[in-house]
């Protein structure tokens, strides 16, 4: 009993450790789209797209090489796959064009609605304890989230009802493929599952190529700037993402994801010398109280 005890610990811990890792790369991919849109005319939808593309070769050629023939999913199981493939690509689309819309605010704010729906999906589908403590976890990154994002200070005339409701697209997208990946990841090997969902996401964003000007030709820096976008905050967040989803409770994950908030306020303020207000300090405080909200021994919680 013992023995399961710490194994079960320390499969957590490698869980916890992995998305929050995972989070923390993320939260530098604003840092990376930045000086790529310093150096190059790129749209946000193209950049999306190679992206994608660009990930999907580099996870292809490393399965062919790791796990030669082993690449391969049963007809079962595809729909999950082209679920979350789909909704990867199309979360690309919506929250570039929600940004556009909304600005990027209240998109932190949609976005930051996620963990919601995932916590309640997977307390359906697969019973996970829909607990105190996770809901109060929730409230308080929703909460750093708003303080974040500053939308105390936004007008009503600055977006759209239009805007408003495509930009609630994001957190659906963004909890379908948790989900899918969650689903997938139960059966798989992570970097099965997200050799595919790339592709797919790839071939989603492709058609949308041909009415929108490509960058070319490229800056020496920006591919400096695109190699960390891919390396760092896709390849090797989705990747970690891949591993702790895998280990924790998809609710768990997903919260824990909002995370990447405060390292994104982190990273924004040492590397592009942004000035922070208190209620974004504030703010996110409270998104890291929601997060040790969740490390905190279950013990003195009291469940998970």
């Amino acid at each position: 009993m013992k023995k399961k005890l710490q194994q079960k610990e320390h499969r957590d811990f490698i869980g916890y450790a992995s998305v929050l890792t995972a989070a923390a790369f993320w939260g530098a991919s604003g840092i990376f789209v930045k000086l790529i849109d310093d150096n190059e005319a790129v749209s946000a939808t193209a950049l999306a797209f190679w992206r994608d593309l660009a990930t999907f070769i580099c996870l292809l050629l490393s399965g062919l090489v790791i796990m030669p023939g082993k690449l391969r999913i049963r007809r079962s199981d595809w729909r999950y796959l082209a679920g979350m493939g789909a909704s990867l690509g199309a979360f690309h689309i919506l929250y570039n064009l929600s940004i556009l819309l909304n600005g990027a605010a209240v998109t932190t704010i949609q976005q930051a609605i996620m963990p919601a729906i995932v916590t309640l999906v997977a307390w359906y589908l697969w019973q996970e304890a829909l607990s105190l403590r996770k809901i109060s976890a929730i409230l308080l990154a929703f909460a750093g989230a708003f303080l974040v994002a500053g939308l105390t200070e936004i007008k009503s005339g600055e977006f759209t009802l239009s805007g408003l409701l495509l930009g609630l697209c994001v957190p659906c997208l963004y909890a379908g493929w948790n989900l899918f990946g969650k689903k997938l990841r139960m059966q798989y090997d992570s970097l099965v599952v997200l050799v595919f969902a790339f592709g797919i996401a790839s071939l989603l964003l492709l058609p949308i190529q041909f009415f929108i000007p490509q960058p070319w030709p490229i800056q020496p820096t920006t591919w400096l700037w695109f190699a960390g976008l891919i390396m760092l905050s896709t390849l090797s967040a989705f990747f970690l993402y891949a591993v702790g989803i895998g280990r924790l409770q998809a609710s768990i994950a997903s919260i824990l994801l909002m995370s990447e908030i405060a390292f994104a306020v982190l990273y924004a303020y040492i590397l592009l010398d942004e000035r922070l207000v208190m209620t974004q300090i504030l703010g996110s405080i409270l998104v890291i109280a929601g997060v040790f909200q969740l490390l905190a021994p279950q013990r003195r919680i009291g469940g998970t």
